[in-house]
């Protein structure tokens, strides 16, 4: 039974009633001490990935990118290879939902309706491609009708600046098999701080789905956070790629909460036979830099 079981309890009201499975606490590999008092995340960070790499947990030639930022301090903390495209797997799914939000902002046509909040629900919550490609379909007929590159031409005409390195080519294939599909570290960090700060349609709504139980790799199975810590976040995961990019509200000792971003994407060059295995390394890998960095962010708030 996992150590954090109440981390979505006060959300899953919002989540119209959805229910998630709580995941055994993973062993995590020892996090290696700063090199000296003040050593940045960032340098920490570099340097336990280069451990992660060592001990086969990240392969030789497998490509990363991280991203941590934090609303208190409004700093960035980690950038590591932030603006390489890299597959996006099922991350690309808020994006698709955000798309159609854009749309329905604008116009008086296109409504909201509870059949479109179940359709992205399963989207986010059960990562459901039929439904992912029923919903770009919409967005393509709401658009220009040429298919799923009308989704990345509507992110980018309402969003210049957030979907910078998003490529939209393909609805997602039979069995899963989205290798295409493209989007950098950057462009999770820049959407997920204009959703966290409401500077984008239907904002509340994508936290709540953002929200629905699901199994994640930023906080599920890491022994650092407490039970109350609160997630949002989609997860992508191909033959090719893992990956989690969410916000983590933990609370503060004395009261308060302190948000912080996290992206994390680890992408293989080739696509792996022994899925099970390389994705199991690579969610470990996710869980115990994630550890890290809350390990940082208590001490600079006083986490609880």
């Amino acid at each position: 039974m996992s150590a954090n079981p109440s981390r979505r309890d006060f959300l899953r009201h919002l989540a119209l009633g959805a229910t998630g499975y709580l995941l055994a606490p993973l062993a995590l590999i020892p996090i290696p001490p700063a090199v000296a008092a003040g050593t940045s995340l960032q340098t920490r960070v570099a340097n336990h990935i280069a451990s992660l790499r060592a001990q086969g947990m990240i392969g030789a030639k497998d490509r990363v990118s991280w991203s941590v930022y934090d609303f208190t301090t409004r700093q960035k903390l980690v950038a590591i290879n932030e603006d390489v495209p890299r597959q996006a797997a099922s991350m690309i799914k808020p994006f698709v939902c955000q798309a159609w939000f854009f749309q329905a902002s604008q116009s008086k046509q296109i409504d909201y309706t509870p059949a479109i909040r179940k359709t992205m629900e399963r989207m986010i919550r059960s990562s459901c491609n039929d439904s992912t490609n029923k919903l770009m379909k919409l967005v393509s007929q709401n658009a220009s009708g040429k298919g799923p590159g009308d989704v990345e031409r509507v992110l980018k005409r309402h969003g210049p600046g957030i979907f910078q390195d998003t490529r939209i080519v393909e609805y997602i294939p039979k069995g899963g098999r989205t290798y295409r599909n493209l989007a950098s570290a950057g462009d999770y960090h820049r959407f997920l701080e204009a959703m966290w700060l409401s500077k984008l349609p239907y904002a509340d709504e994508m936290r709540a789905l953002l929200a629905l139980s699901n199994r994640d790799r930023m906080v599920d199975g890491v022994a650092a956070m407490p039970d109350n810590v609160r997630v949002y976040d989609k997860t992508g995961s191909t033959a090719m790629l893992c990956g989690d990019m969410g916000i983590i509200v933990a609370p503060g000792e004395r009261g308060g909460s302190y948000p912080y971003t996290f992206v994390a994407i680890i992408e293989s060059p080739v696509r792996i036979k022994a899925y099970a295995a390389w994705m199991k390394k690579r969610g470990d890998a996710i869980r115990s830099v994630s550890n890290l960095v809350y390990q940082d962010m208590k001490a600079r708030h006083a986490l609880a």
